[in-house]
């Protein structure tokens, strides 16, 4: 793989996520109610850190969860014959709340659509919101998010890359790479 392109580096991700954060408490009206369900992998760290933001700039603690979507994959036959589940519970009381799913890049929507069932599965939320970092297009499902961080058009041969401490032990950055 080539690197095409730098998108953002670490302030760049944190603005991003400063961003993000606001939208999220101008759309809802504050906090009330709220609670983040980060999908994992890089959308855990990215859920925590919202949380972390929020908590700065309003003073209140969100709850964060997070979710695996593994067996709730329609490829999970292509993936693995047996696949393992770390955690399937979201641990965090979702009944009646707004639930607030966060990822690091949506794509074709299948792991978004994956994490709604698990999510459904956990309880009945009063709405569901979804964040995510980047967009790159080429949906397969009808799923928009309602936080975009970055819009970033590409083509299926471009792969794009986010690299978060927590989960890489990389400085914080999104690359675009060509396959």
């Amino acid at each position: 793989m080539n690197l095409k392109a730098v998108i953002l580096d670490q302030k760049g991700v944190n603005r991003t996520l400063t961003r993000i954060s606001h939208e999220i408490l101008e759309k809802n009206k504050g906090t009330d109610n709220i609670v983040l369900v980060g999908i994992k992998r890089r959308g855990v760290p990215l859920a925590n850190r919202i949380a972390k933001n929020i908590e700065n700039i309003e003073g209140v603690k969100i709850p964060v969860g997070s979710v695996d979507i593994t067996l709730y994959r329609d490829d999970l036959t292509q993936l693995t014959d047996k696949p393992t589940i770390k955690d399937e519970n979201i641990k965090i009381n979702i009944e009646g709340k707004k639930v607030i799913l966060v990822d690091d890049v949506i794509y074709t929507g299948r792991t978004v659509r994956a994490a709604l069932d698990a999510v459904i599965d956990n309880g009945r939320p009063e709405m569901i919101q979804l964040a995510v970092l980047v967009d790159r297009g080429h949906r397969e499902f009808p799923i928009r998010p309602d936080y975009i961080g970055k819009n970033i058009p590409t083509s299926r041969n471009e792969l794009v890359a986010v690299e978060l401490s927590e989960v890489d032990n990389e400085v914080d950055s999104i690359k675009i790479y060509d396959k």
